[in-house]
């Protein structure tokens, strides 16, 4: 596993490491944790947008290449 070096405010890191203690667990992890959920995220959305693009050029459905008036569109 690679080592990874951050700049964080005393503070926020002191604050980090309670809650961590609290929760029983360490800051080390709660980032490993996040940092792969950052990731995962990314991966997630992308499938999905490629999913949906893939779906949408799969559907049957449309105008056509009709194009719609006014009239057509709200019934006047």
């Amino acid at each position: 596993m690679a080592n990874l070096t951050i700049a964080v405010d005393e503070q926020l890191l002191k604050r980090a490491r309670l809650r961590a203690l609290r929760e029983g667990t360490s800051v080390n992890r709660v980032l490993r944790e996040r940092l792969l959920s950052y990731v995962e995220d990314d991966r997630r959305r992308r499938k999905a947008i490629r999913d949906l693009l893939g779906l949408s050029r799969a559907a049957r459905s449309g105008s056509g290449g009709r194009k719609l008036s006014r009239e057509d569109i709200y019934g006047e």
